[in-house]
């Protein structure tokens, strides 16, 4: 008689169904690593404005560190009210750029280029930048081009500047030296406050208006541009991604934001 063969073969784990609560537990995990990182490391900021024309184009997005100059509230989401002042805080360097909430209107994030330190006197004297009596070196480039409103290009006068500690960058007039604030009164930063302008220097709104945004307190200033990630064509929305192949301006990608 043949005996029956009692043996089995070990069954193989059955993978168990992912539940909801795990589900909600990664989604929970993940955005408390992106605010984490949003908080403390780095934070994006889309360019809506020729402010800062030629150094940062209108549809250029960039990172801004939160560490470079320590934390304030305005480094936290929604910039709740639980403290003043700085954590661990530093005061810019001359020629950085900077993500600020505007003064009178701490809704509103601006970019501009850090000119003036504490104690700094500042004035424009027929379109050239004095820092402390002193006119800042200024070299005539080869022109820039722009796109009018109408669609034609512009040819418009472009420089190097060279501000007192070596920083060089790019600036624009594209009034000449004739626009409404290419003469200034003296501007005297006053002490735990910056002074900041755009590098288009004919059409931007920044500190030398001092009734929007003037001297821009320490506490306000959100970070430090450091470069560009990504670049669409003025006009075309980042979530218009069937527009990428023909909008995307690669040559912008993953350059310096100052």
């Amino acid at each position: 008689m043949s005996q029956q063969n009692d043996r089995v073969s070990r069954a193989a784990p059955q993978p168990q169904a992912e539940s909801w609560g795990d589900v909600v537990r990664t989604v929970i995990y993940a955005l408390i690593i992106a605010l984490g990182v949003r908080t403390v490391a780095f934070e994006p900021f889309n360019i809506p404005s020729g402010s800062m024309i030629p150094t940062l184009l209108i549809g250029d997005y960039v990172f801004v560190s939160k560490f470079s100059y320590g934390y304030s509230r305005f480094s936290l989401p929604l910039a709740p009210p639980l403290f003043h002042g700085r954590i661990f805080g530093s005061v810019p360097e001359r020629g950085d750029v900077v993500v600020f909430r505007l003064p009178t209107d701490t809704s509103q994030d601006y970019i501009k280029r850090v000119i003036g330190l504490p104690g700094d006197r500042i004035q424009m004297i027929d379109g050239i930048l004095h820092i402390n009596g002193e006119p800042v070196k200024r070299e005539r480039i080869e022109d820039y081009t722009m796109e009018t409103p109408f669609g034609r290009q512009s040819a418009v006068p472009r420089y190097i500047e060279t501000l007192p500690n070596g920083v060089k960058h790019t600036i624009i007039e594209i009034m000449g030296d004739d626009g409404g604030l290419d003469n200034t009164p003296v501007y005297t930063v006053p002490e735990g406050h910056i002074f900041c302008m755009g590098d288009n220097r004919d059409n931007s709104q920044d500190s030398r208006v001092l009734n929007v945004v003037g001297y821009v307190p320490l506490e306000n200033v959100v970070g430090k541009a450091q470069f560009k990630f990504f670049s669409l064509e003025e006009g075309v929305h980042f979530w218009e991604f069937w527009k990428w192949p023909t909008s995307i301006r690669f040559g912008q990608i993953f350059n310096k934001a100052h």
